[in-house]
């Protein structure tokens, strides 16, 4: 079973038909367009190669970067024979037969390179069976994932490998793929310029898709070049990737809040449509724009978390797309609302000193005395009713006996927060004048 999977590099036979994107696969790692800062002579993959101390790798990256071709090219340097495997059609049978073949070739002085694509979708169990493998020198393992590692993959498996960060192709590397395809098929794309950069954004940094795109932009039978209007009417528009349980979904909704937290209402806005685009719930984000409103803005502006509610609610009646203008609304509020996490901040340090003072009781004179046994404890006793005190302040002590008075809350000079400070600051002297 495991030779289903090996794959010497350049043995597919000349005259079999081949996709342009398997046609243009580089054939030297100086040939992979747009990851310089790992392949170049000051990146990290380039410096290990250089010094001839290559080790297990993981390949993060979104799709259509160059994982698989990096992975072939590194077995082809190095003279590993190279195995490829897939994480979604390999159970653990498949992969002991892989293995104990990469064993025998070992004993037989030959390394091997397996490459495991989509290795995220693994279970720790079947992550954990590469170690003793990786840790013997059987394989130099070399893991493809689109997801964040630090969440996919076990620390053991982390620990033994180092993670490379693939970027995205960028609209200059597109045009030079989209260039190598021209040369490789003998005429230019029939498109004139608008077209052509209507073509590459299509790609969305992808650069497989831009491939799959050319080829059947040259499979039409066309005279002259194609407008922008007259391609969009003829290719369907590429769905914008993202994953609603998976890294961009994470991602995004960090764009989003920080947009906010930054008071950029156009950047918030951008970010809130690209999620809508990608398929998102409109449910998540406005329950995540009403955390934004008491997590960032809090009580800077009261209203904030009011707005909030009122366009989720309005959402719920209109439903897609008409409420989706409500929440859009709550975003711009939100993002030129005046900002303060003083009541989120206060609220996490209370909590630790509640932890720390574990079972401390209140103090007796703040606790109700029902019964005669009660009062003849000193519940009750020599508490001050704040509406008896001048300016309804009494000044006592409400933490517990022999704690030190906490200062959690300190309200910043911005918005409403600005006189709830003024009112902090005149209780504090109050405080201090009666305790005198």
């Amino acid at each position: 079973m495991a030779d289903l999977f090996d794959t010497a590099p350049g043995a597919e036979p000349e005259n079999a038909p081949r996709p342009l994107a398997d046609r243009l696969r580089p054939k030297a790692l100086s040939e992979v367009i747009g990851q310089d800062e790992v392949l170049g002579p000051d990146g990290p993959l380039g410096v290990m190669l250089a010094s001839g101390s290559l080790g297990s790798l993981v390949l993060w990256g979104p799709p259509g970067v160059g994982k698989t071709t990096i992975a072939r090219l590194l077995a082809r340097e190095t003279d590993l024979h190279f195995v490829q495997i897939s994480a979604i059609f390999t159970g653990v049978p498949e992969l002991r037969k892989v293995f104990e073949a990469a064993k025998h070739r070992r004993t037989n002085g030959q390394g091997t390179l397996l490459f495991v694509d989509e290795i995220h979708r693994f279970n720790k169990a079947q992550q954990d069976g590469f170690l003793p493998h990786m840790e013997d020198g059987t394989i130099l393992l070399v893991g493809a994932t689109t997801e964040n590692p630090s969440f996919e993959l076990n620390a053991a498996l982390l620990s033994r490998a180092q993670v490379l960060v693939l970027k995205r192709l960028g609209p200059a590397d597109l045009e030079r793929l989209a260039q190598r395809a021209e040369k490789e098929l003998g005429r230019e794309l029939p498109l004139d310029g608008l077209a052509r950069a209507a073509l590459i954004e299509m790609a969305d940094g992808d650069g497989r898709a831009l491939l799959n795109l050319i080829e059947q932009v040259m499979a039409w039978k066309v005279t002259g070049k194609l407008d922008a209007d007259a391609l969009a009417t003829r290719l369907m528009r590429r769905a914008v990737r993202y994953d609603k349980s998976g890294d961009e979904h994470y991602n995004l909704i960090s764009a989003l809040h920080k947009s906010i937290r930054g008071s950029d209402p156009d950047a918030a806005l951008y970010w809130f449509n690209r999620m809508l685009l990608g398929g998102e719930d409109p449910r998540f984000l406005a329950r995540r724009l009403t955390r934004m409103a008491v997590e960032d803005i809090g009580l800077a502006d009261p209203q904030a978390n009011g707005i909030c509610l009122d366009a989720w609610n309005t959402y719920e009646r209109l439903g897609s797309p008409e409420g989706e203008l409500a929440l859009a609304q709550a975003v711009i509020y939100l993002a030129l609302a005046p900002k303060s996490n003083a009541g989120y901040a206060a609220f996490k340090q209370a909590a630790v000193a509640a932890k720390k003072t574990g079972s401390e009781p209140p103090p007796k004179h703040i606790l109700n005395a029902p019964t005669r046994l009660m009062e003849e404890q000193g519940y009750g006793a020599g508490y001050a009713y704040d509406h008896d005190a001048p300016d309804a302040f009494s000044g006592q002590n409400y933490f517990p006996d022999g704690m030190k008075r906490g200062v959690y809350y300190l309200p910043v000079e911005r918005g409403f927060e600005r006189e709830l400070k003024k009112r902090v600051d005149w209780f504090a002297k109050l405080r201090e004048k009666r305790q005198t």
